[in-house]
Parts: structure tokens; C-alpha cells; sequence
């Protein structure tokens, strides 16, 4: 069944989405992509669609939709909207869920499907590893790794990583996660057991948005290592690895910079899986 939809905002997932979308006989309707879609609409033809496609993230400043070249509130965006579209955006935050209830709108989050946070990980952990191999002056084999969290993403990059003869860390809370990660032929320690070894390491990375690494941490970590973090929220004192002149990359939104068209399929699909189960098929 022909579908209308209207793609707004993002990176180049958003584009491929269109693309993809278009490439499976909907019509699609595109605004905030007028670098990567010259031949994206109005603001108000892209929100006439019957469903509206946000970002992934749907923001990332407060408020303020993820879009290139063009800045518009959220809250401004939803008033334009009707109560009959069915409207969905990944990572939304309680508040601009809020945001749009208060505007009478139902948003539904496609990142809080497992398929997608699956297969979102995988160009995640590839680009990190992408980077690592460009920016390191040694090998990944024989090289000292730690992995911050043993989730989605801290599972494929430790199995990937160890896979290509890195000796691997997974620093993880929980006792489950490390014995998994055990099993899996990694080392493992816990959070809070940090400090005594970081200096062994030549290459860090974290996956757990929240500030795990500080000042007294990150000053055992040897000059040369390399921080590399693809957590949506930085997991180390900014302030405090700039005075130490440590090497840090902020490696967020990779699926869209490494691997958009694999990443924008993931999203299809789940839009695709949320249609089928409320019983509109494509």
C-alpha cells in the first residue's frame, strides 16, 4: 500500500531513508536535507504527510530539531502537526515527548526497538574501529583496549577488537556482563577499579553516556592513548583531559557518517515493523 510520509531533519540516514523509501513506491515529501536532497519540499508540504519521519536523534541541542542548514524549535514544529499523523523520531527525550502531547501530538520513538539499537550498533562499533586504525601509530593487534560498558555497542566492539588480536578490557558494573565478556576471551574489571591500570592502555573507548573518567582517573592515562567516545553524552571530565592534553574524539552520530545507507534500511525496516503490528501494511 502507497504510503505518504515526510522526512525532516537529520544526517545522511535521513537522506538514504528518503531514498530507500522512494526506491519502494512511497511518496515522500522532504524538508532540512538541502544538502544531501535538492529536491526537498516546503515545510508545509513535508508536514502534510500522513506520517512524519524525525531524526535519529530528534535533537541534539535542547529544543532544537537535528537538522542541517536550518534551525526550528520542536515545540514550534509539533504545533504545526495534527493529531491524526502518526509521528515518530528515535532518542526522544521525556520532555520534548512532552513537548509534542502538550501540542496534542502521539510521538513514537523507533530507537526504543531492539532491531534498530541492534543494528544500529554495528556501524557504531565499526566506525569506532575505523577511527582507532586511522589515528593510532600501532596495530589494533597486540594493542591494550578498554571498552567502557559491555551493552549493545560495548559488546560488538570488544568481539571485534578482540577478533583482530587486541588484548581487550570490558569495564562493566555489572558481574553478568563481565562474565560474558570472559567467556568471550576479554579481560574484565570494574568501574570503580580503574585508576590502578588505565596507564596500560593505548586506546580507550567509551559507550556509556555518563561521566565515568575524571580528573583523578584520567591522570593515569599515558599521553600517547587515544579516547575515543560514542556515547551520546561525553563519559569523561572535558575540562579535565583538555588540561592534560590528552586525545580525545567525540565520535557521536557514526551509523550516519560510516554507514548511512545500512543505517537508514535499519530505520526503514522498524518504521516498516511498527506499521505491520498496528495493522497498516506497506
Amino acid at each position: 500500500m502507497k504510503r505518504c510520509f515526510g522526512v525532516l531533519g537529520g544526517d545522511l540516514r535521513q537522506a538514504e531513508l528518503a531514498r530507500l523509501l522512494r526506491d519502494d513506491g512511497q511518496e515522500v515529501h522532504t524538508w532540512g536535507l538541502s544538502r544531501e536532497d535538492p529536491g526537498e519540499t516546503e515545510l508545509t508540504e513535508a508536514l502534510s504527510a500522513e506520517m512524519i519521519l524525525l531524526p535519529l536523534p530528534l535533537c541534539w541541542d535542547d529544543g532544537v530539531l537535528n537538522c542541517q542548514g536550518r534551525t526550528i524549535l520542536t515545540r514550534e514544529l509539533f504545533r504545526q502537526m495534527t493529531p491524526s499523523q502518526l509521528v515518530l523520531a528515535g532518542q526522544v527525550k521525556e520532555h520534548e515527548r512532552q513537548e509534542a502531547e502538550t501540542a496534542g501530538i502521539s510521538l513514537l520513538d523507533y530507537f526504543k526497538r531492539e532491531e534498530l539499537t541492534v543494528a544500529n550498533a554495528i556501524p557504531t562499533a565499526e566506525g569506532a574501529i575505523q577511527i582507532a586504525m586511522a589515528e593510532l601509530p600501532v596495530t589494533l593487534c597486540g594493542a591494550e583496549v578498554l571498552v567502557l560498558g559491555y551493552g549493545r555497542i560495548g559488546k560488538l566492539l570488544a568481539h571485534r577488537f578482540h577478533e583482530l588480536g587486541a588484548r581487550v578490557t570490558v569495564a562493566a558494573r555489572k558481574w553478568e556482563q563481565r562474565a560474558w565478556a570472559k567467556a568471550f576471551g576479554c579481560d574484565t574489571v570494574g568501574i570503580g577499579e580503574l585508576s590502578d591500570n588505565l596507564g596500560r592502555y593505548c586506546l580507550v573507548v567509551n559507550t556509556v553516556p555518563a561521566v565515568l573518567l575524571r580528573k583523578a582517573q584520567l591522570c593515569h592515562l599515558s599521553k600517547d592513548c587515544l579516547y575515543i567516545d560514542v556515547a551520546s553524552q561525553p563519559g569523561l571530565d572535558q575540562t579535565a583531559a583538555s588540561e592534560l592534553g590528552l586525545r580525545t574524539i567525540w565520535a557521536r552520530g557514526l551509523p550516519g557518517k560510516c554507514a548511512p545507507v545500512s543505517a537508514a534500511a535499519a530505520i526503514r525496516d522498524t518504521i516498516y515493523h511498527i506499521l505491520e503490528e498496528r495493522g497498516e501494511h506497506t
